[in-house]
């Protein structure tokens, strides 16, 4: 019979970017596994083995449990940590280069904004004067940097920072009565009467019309397939 540090071990040929946890399970319960106390009583403050050996195994890997995945924000948290970490995974197969690792910051500046505008003003830094550096040293620090803001919920404030933020690109191409009407918008949202796919469908409309190139492959306007249904909740 395989120990948990072995089993664990043996998933790094499974190139996984996320693992999802079975809740209250004594072997894989991520969270809030009953164990006893000296008196044997039992307490729900443990984590299941094979999940301690797991999580200790691959520290930058995105994981949770499935029960908490009934909760849409962190369903959508956990999808998106998911589908950048896999886009991650791709520029790394394209080379170690000062820019692979520029084209993805460019990429993803909006998203890591979403979750911390401080992590994403380190990470602006480190990649513009990364070539200062050893790359290898570079890249560790980019990923390690990228896992824990991946790791921080975006919330209602950060998402608006980021919708006024892309609405400055549109101030001389869109009407008064157009920007008059995304404002509104987001002031639905700011009130919680509409989720954040609407303010954001209707940026994409005006990328697609406006064609502004920057905006255009900002992956934060589209983190994960749109047949996922994520971003949906108000």
């Amino acid at each position: 019979m395989k120990l948990p540090r072995e089993s664990a071990a043996q998933s790094e040929k499974e190139n996984l970017c996320g693992f999802i946890f079975k809740s209250d399970s004594p072997s894989s319960g991520l969270m809030r596994v009953k164990v006893y106390n000296p008196k044997g009583m039992a307490e729900k403050k443990g984590v299941g083995l094979f999940a301690r050996a797991f999580t200790h195994h691959f520290p930058l890997l995105q994981v949770e449990e499935e029960g908490r995945l009934n909760d849409p924000k962190l369903r959508e948290t956990f999808i998106e940590q998911i589908f950048t970490l896999k886009r991650w995974r791709e520029t790394l197969a394209l080379g170690r280069s000062m820019k692979n690792l520029i084209d993805f910051h460019s990429r993803h500046k909006l998203l890591m904004l979403s979750h911390s505008p401080a992590n994403a003003r380190v990470m602006g830094k480190l990649v513009a004067h990364g070539k200062q550096m050893p790359i290898h040293a570079v890249y560790k620090q980019y990923e390690n940097l990228l896992v824990e803001t991946l790791r921080m919920k975006s919330t209602l404030k950060k998402n608006l920072n980021v919708l006024e933020h892309i609405l400055g690109y549109f101030k001389n191409d869109l009407s008064s009565d157009e920007k008059q009407e995304m404002l509104e918008i987001f002031g639905h949202y700011r009130n919680e009467l509409v989720p954040l796919i609407v303010p954001v469908t209707l940026l994409n409309h005006y990328v697609r019309k406006i064609g502004e190139p920057y905006l255009k492959q900002q992956l934060y306007l589209n983190p994960h397939p749109i047949a996922l249904k994520l971003r949906n909740h108000a």
